[in-house]
């Protein structure tokens, strides 16, 4: 094979390949993992009521976001 035609080989794969590694094109992906079980949530959340950490307003609208949460 003719060195230029060689060469031009090499740089033409090089591109393929960087343009390969891209990803994509920005696609974004979501991932939302918990460890926590909807009654662990609601433990938690009712705690913080009892505390004093959270108004009863609070309370209820996170109550209803968990539920809604696990509503499958």
């Amino acid at each position: 094979m003719h060195p230029i035609v060689l060469r031009n080989c090499v740089i033409l794969t090089l591109v393929m390949l960087s343009l390969a590694a891209c990803g994509g094109g920005g696609a974004k992906t979501n991932v939302n993992a918990t460890s926590t079980t909807m009654g662990q949530e609601l433990m938690d959340l009712n705690a913080s009521y009892e505390q004093g950490l959270i108004s009863a307003r609070e309370y209820q609208r996170a109550k209803k976001d968990i539920l809604r949460k696990y509503d499958n």
